[in-house]
């Protein structure tokens, strides 16, 4: 009569492991729409002279643009959509700065 203890001591072990796995909160859509923006793998990385060229094609001084562009591009793997702004779309980009505090990449 041992096999009533083994299933119950199995099913409290299972139970312990279930109860000890965490558990991953689940984003929205919009975070989980930003966040695979930011997400690479090794394997993949982005075009950053089309990227910068596209970003810095208004700028009043596009070779200044472009070449900031591309180091903060280079470094983040990303580079927010549009002329100018978004961010939001690429934090490592938003965030790096110079020497002197001020925002690197445009």
């Amino acid at each position: 009569m041992a096999i009533p203890h083994i299933n119950i001591l199995l099913t409290l072990l299972f139970l312990l492991l279930v109860a000890s796995y965490p558990i991953q909160p689940q984003e929205d859509h919009a975070q989980m729409a930003t966040s695979n923006l930011a997400r690479t793998t090794l394997l993949e990385t982005i075009d950053c002279n089309s990227a910068c060229g596209g970003r810095c094609r208004l700028s009043s001084r596009p070779n200044y643009c472009t070449r900031a562009c591309r180091t903060c591009c280079g470094r983040c793997n990303c580079v927010p959509s549009g002329t100018s702004g978004n961010y939001d779309q690429c934090p490592c980009y938003a965030n790096l700065t110079t020497h002197g505090g001020r925002k690197k990449c445009p």
